[in-house]
């Protein structure tokens, strides 16, 4: 099984890195058998983050036929601003929704081998590319209105377990939305055995369709 952490031009860095850190941990614990990668839309190429020039590196393009998980970030930066002047949170999602990523995403969402999540924004970012009508989601706070007027239905939990779609609310449920994708394909050994090697025990309850 593969987990791609799709990174796009303003991406928030610990919206990528949680999960990151969590799953390739995750594979250790399951015997390798779970591949970690960064991936972009676009192929290998240094990614610019939306927090102090923090840059990371993808190492090749999102690919939906590979059967496991598909993470999608949010985006990090300034929340208001003249959205023709500044990059706000919601311009920098709204590039995304109209990016390479989204037609790619679209047939990951049509795989049954393929698990799409998403971190905080990430959903809105999926949801302005018309991928989410009439799905369960979660994402950030301030970003809940306008998620439900894509025509998602909002779930208020820190993860949100809608079967082949998995979101999370808020920047550090990146953590919490990786142990959970963990547990259920893996079960609880290797999910808890990662909460004591981080020191870290998920938190809130999982809504589950």
């Amino acid at each position: 099984m593969y987990a791609q952490i799709v990174l796009f031009d303003g991406f928030d860095p610990l919206d990528a890195t949680a999960p990151f850190e969590v799953l390739a941990a995750g594979s250790e614990f399951a015997g390798g058998e779970l591949q970690v990668e960064l991936v972009s839309a676009e192929g290998p190429r240094e990614v610019l983050s939306g927090t102090l020039g923090m840059v990371l590196h993808a190492t090749a393009q999102l690919d939906p036929s590979k059967p496991g998980f598909i993470v999608v970030p949010g985006a990090s930066g300034p929340i208001d601003g003249d959205p023709d002047d500044v990059d706000t949170i919601p311009v920098l999602l709204a590039r995304f929704a109209e990016s390479a990523a989204i037609p790619l995403l679209r047939k990951a969402m049509e795989s049954p081998d393929v698990t799409v999540a998403t971190v905080c924004g990430g959903s809105l970012a999926l949801a302005m590319g018309g991928l989410l009508e009439g799905r369960n989601a979660v994402t950030h706070h301030l970003g809940m209105d306008l998620l439900e007027a894509t025509g998602v239905t909002t779930v208020n939990a820190r993860v949100v377990d809608d079967g082949d779609l998995v979101t999370s609310g808020a920047v550090t449920s990146g953590l919490d939305l990786a142990l959970h994708l963990l547990d259920r394909t893996y079960g609880p050994t290797v999910a808890l055995a990662v909460e004591d090697l981080f020191a870290y025990e998920r938190r809130g309850t999982v809504w589950t369709a």
